[in-house]
C-alpha cells in the first residue's frame, strides 16, 4: 500500500536549466494526486514515467503563473489522449474564470470534463476538509501569501482494527463479537462479562500523512495545523540572510521552514521553491539542517516513499 511522494518541480518563479517549476505527485495506492502544476509539469510526468491518464485529482495552491501554467498544456494532452472521466481540480475561486476562458479558446473537441470544486477555507476552521476517497482525506488551510492561498494536508484514514488470533480461540468470539471488536467496541456477554477492545484488538498500522505548504510567510497557526505530520513540504525561496526579501514577498527562509517543523513535531521536513538566485541549494539544507536535523532538499526526480509501519502486537 504505497503512500509515494515525487517531485516534479523545485523551482520558484523562474525555471532554471535543472529545475522546473512546481509540481509534485502523491501516489496513494496507486492513485496519483498533483499538487500544484507549474510549466512542463506533463513533460515531468513523462520523464519519470507516470501515466498522465492516471492523473486522478488536482489541487492547486494559488494562481501564480509558477504553480498553475502547467495546467494548460496537461488537460489538452489528457484530450488527445482520450481521457472521458471529469477531472476533478480543487483550487481558489478565481481559477474558475481561468478555467472558463481556456476552455472557451481551447476546449474544443474534449471529451472529459474539466470540475473545478472552490476551494474555501476560513482560518478560525482550518484545516477543513474538503475531498475524501475510502483510504485517504485531503484537508485545506490558509497560508499566508500575496493573494488567497492554501496549503494541503494528506491524510490516511485510520484503518479498522484487527482481532488477536489468540483471543478468537481464547475466548470463543462469534462472527458478530469479531466485528464489534473491529469497530472500536467492547464485547459484553449475557452473562455481564467484558472483552474489552484494548485487549483483544489492535490496529493494524499506522496512518501516513504529507503537508503541502507552498507559497508562505510564516505565522504561528500554521505549525498546529500541521501537527505530527508524518512528511512536511515547506517551501524555502530564500536563505536566512535574506529574510527581509522574504517578508516583502510573503516566503520563507530555510530557518523559518525548519522551525516549523520542529513546532510542529513533524517527522520529517522536505523544502524546496528555491529562488532562481541559487544554483547551488547546499546552503538551503546546511541551515535547515542546523534546526531541525531530519531534512531532505527537493530536487526535481526525487521519490520519497514513507512505508507502512505495522504497530507492535500486545501479546494477550
Amino acid at each position: 500500500m504505497n503512500f509515494t511522494l515525487n517531485i516534479l518541480g523545485s523551482a520558484s518563479a523562474l525555471p532554471m536549466v535543472n529545475r522546473f517549476p512546481s509540481a509534485q505527485v502523491l501516489d496513494v495506492r496507486g492513485r496519483l494526486f498533483l499538487i500544484d502544476c507549474g510549466e512542463g509539469t506533463q513533460m515531468q510526468l513523462r520523464r519519470q514515467r507516470m501515466s498522465l491518464l492516471k492523473v486522478d485529482t488536482i489541487f492547486l495552491s494559488h494562481l501564480h503563473g509558477d504553480h498553475v501554467f502547467g495546467i494548460f498544456g496537461l488537460l489538452s494532452t489528457l484530450s488527445m489522449l482520450g481521457r472521458n472521466a471529469p477531472l476533478h481540480i480543487y483550487a481558489p475561486s478565481d481559477f474558475s474564470k481561468v478555467l472558463t476562458d481556456f476552455l472557451a479558446s481551447f476546449g474544443a473537441g474534449f471529451n472529459f470534463e474539466p470540475v473545478h470544486h472552490v476551494v474555501s477555507v476560513d482560518r478560525r476552521s482550518a484545516p477543513g476538509k474538503i475531498f475524501e476517497t475510502r483510504s485517504v482525506e485531503v484537508l485545506a488551510f490558509p497560508l499566508r501569501h500575496r493573494i488567497e492561498t492554501y496549503g494541503y494536508l494528506f491524510r490516511e484514514k485510520t484503518p479498522q482494527l484487527n482481532v488477536h488470533k489468540e483471543a478468537i480461540g481464547r475466548y470463543g468470539l462469534t462472527l458478530a463479537e469479531i466485528a464489534m471488536l473491529k469497530n472500536g467496541l467492547d464485547v459484553v456477554r449475557d452473562d455481564g462479562s467484558i472483552i474489552s477492545n484494548a485487549q483483544a484488538a489492535y490496529l493494524p498500522y499506522e496512518p501516513r500523512s504529507f503537508a503541502y505548504c507552498s507559497d508562505t510567510a510564516p505565522f504561528p497557526e500554521l505549525a498546529d495545523w500541521v501537527r505530527g505530520v508524518d512528511l512536511l513540504y515547506h517551501e524555502t525561496t530564500f536563505l536566512e540572510d535574506m529574510a527581509d526579501i522574504a517578508a516583502a514577498t510573503y516566503h520563507s527562509t530555510t530557518v523559518q521552514a525548519a522551525e516549523c517543523a520542529k513546532a510542529a513535531h513533524a517527522g520529517r521536513l522536505l523544502i524546496g521553491h528555491y529562488s532562481s538566485r541559487f544554483s547551488d541549494t547546499s546552503a538551503f539544507l546546511d541551515e535547515a539542517r542546523r534546526i531541525f536535523p531530519d531534512t531532505t532538499l527537493a530536487e526535481d526526480g526525487l521519490k520519497i516513499d514513507l512505508p507502512l509501519l505495522k504497530r507492535k502486537q500486545d501479546r494477550l
